[in-house]
């Protein structure tokens, strides 16, 4: 399947998202950090036009920011990178584990190594809402929450095309 249909697909097709968990593990990983390099362009086009508040609040930030001049920018980006793609992969994993447990608790034929795949093609939303809550602060203590409610219903509106445990 091509980028924009894999897109598509976890958007509102459970039962594909079902079916990702047979994608090369190469596949899934490069859609994973196409959303990844979105979220760090964002982060840093916001950290290059002053949308954060990160040196007002530290004077010594302030100063030492001042000293590095423009080595700041390619740090600051590859620290963002680093960044976000440590918060997605560590997300997914997590999000994986629960849906073990709950694919175990449905009677389902469930793997951690599928259910990994099937929590980074469900990611999708997550992440878009995520971006979007970035922008409004006065989401930002309910952020996390909603975005891993909206994760583990995807999650488990794709675990009921998973197919039955063997007993």
């Amino acid at each position: 399947m091509k980028f924009h249909q894999l897109f598509v697909a976890s958007l509102h097709e459970p039962k594909k998202l079902a079916a990702f968990r047979l994608l090369p593990i190469g596949r899934v990983i490069k859609y994973v950090f196409f959303f990844v390099s979105i979220m760090t362009v964002i982060s840093f086009g916001r950290f290059l036009f002053g949308d954060t508040e990160l040196f007002v609040d530290s004077p010594e930030l302030n100063e030492y920011s001042k000293t590095m001049g423009g080595l700041i920018y390619p740090s600051a980006l590859i620290f963002q990178f680093v960044i976000a793609t440590f918060y997605v992969f560590v997300r997914i994993s997590l999000f994986a584990a629960i849906g073990l447990v709950i694919g175990k608790v449905l009677k389902k034929r469930v793997e951690y190594r599928f259910l990994w795949r099937t929590a980074a093609m469900s990611i999708t939303v997550p992440l878009l809402s995520t971006i979007l809550f970035d922008f409004f602060p006065m989401m930002e203590t309910w952020s996390t929450l909603v975005t891993s409610i909206i994760h583990i219903a995807y999650i488990l509106f794709a675990l009921k095309y998973y197919p039955k445990a063997i007993r």
